[in-house]
């Protein structure tokens, strides 16, 4: 029997990381918002590291890379940029390739300051910048525990998983 216009979805996961360390005399920026402290992320860019992860999710999920490749730090149009600029970017990519995004998962790790307060403008800022609804993103925070560099309040990392799905006939 043969089979006509039958729509299979080509499912993609990506995972995404990253860390940077905490610095006086920086803007403390997650998830596209501005969080008051007296220290920053350390970065070539805003070096916003929950949505680093996510893009690196994203572009791992489609196999395109990671934001090092795209975005690199040797690169002056991207010094100082905001994060969000770079996940349009990487959702423009996305596009392109006609993958429509299912959901992401994420986690971020720092000790101090917490962000609960935070954390629906972070969603809110990735869902307007992803064109998703608010069901699609999850942002979870814990801490080390005191252990290590993040642990210390010395730096800050995240981790992010995305599913794409792309339907083929």
């Amino acid at each position: 029997m043969e089979l006509h216009n039958i729509t299979i979805m080509d499912y993609r996961v990506g995972l995404g990381y990253d860390i940077h360390p905490l610095a006086r005399g920086r803007k403390l920026i997650l998830g596209g918002v501005r969080i008051p402290y007296s220290l920053g992320l350390k970065g070539h860019s805003d070096a916003d590291v929950l949505l680093h992860a996510i893009c690196d999710a994203l572009l791992g999920a489609m196999s395109k890379d990671d934001i090092g490749r795209h975005f690199p730090n040797t690169d002056r149009r991207f010094k100082g940029i905001s994060s969000l600029k770079l996940l349009h970017k990487v959702y423009e990519i996305s596009r392109k390739e006609k993958y429509r995004l299912i959901n992401i998962d994420t986690v971020l790790i720092l000790e101090r300051p917490k962000i609960t307060s935070f954390r629906n403008k972070m969603i809110s800022n990735i869902c307007e910048t992803l064109n998703i609804e608010k069901s699609q993103i999850n942002i979870k925070a814990t801490t080390q525990e005191g252990i290590g560099d993040i642990g210390k309040g010395k730096a800050a990392a995240a981790y992010a998983i995305a599913l794409l799905g792309r339907g083929k006939t």
